[in-house]
């Protein structure tokens, strides 16, 4: 849901997976190394929910009337990370995103949306790592 975790979430969630027997110690050691901590791990399995990724960006669409490119450039952003639970922001100046535009973000929105876009994928990173 995008809420933030502290780290006695996260120390009790590598508990309660290594009672049930889903991993041992070094299976979560190695999985938190691999993606940057366990609570980027469990975004990357289960996603994150898709009105909470809807609404960390709703901010850029309201109260303005947004292009066509803005709204599906968004809409992209949501897929994503509802599908991966995060996004590393260089994504947005690669495919599909520089199919709406060549210079990705930038080229879709002004510097200081764009900038706001990064930070708000930022955060909701941040949320998860602890």
């Amino acid at each position: 849901m995008n809420e933030p975790l502290c780290a006695g979430d996260l120390d009790e969630l590598e508990r309660l997976l290594t009672s049930a027997g889903i991993g041992t110690a070094p299976d979560l050691r190695h999985a938190k190394e691999v993606s940057e901590g366990l609570g980027l791990f469990v975004r990357s399995l289960v996603g994150l929910d898709r009105v909470a990724a809807k609404g960390a960006f709703q901010q850029f669409l309201d109260g303005r009337a947004a292009t066509a490119n803005q709204i599906e450039f968004i809409n992209m952003i949501v897929e994503h990370v509802a599908a991966e639970g995060w996004m590393e922001p260089g994504l947005l100046y690669a495919s599909p995103f520089i199919d709406i535009h060549p210079k990705g973000v930038e080229g879709v929105f002004d510097s200081a949306q764009a900038g706001a876009i990064v930070s708000t994928l930022e955060e909701m990173k941040q949320r998860a790592v602890a």
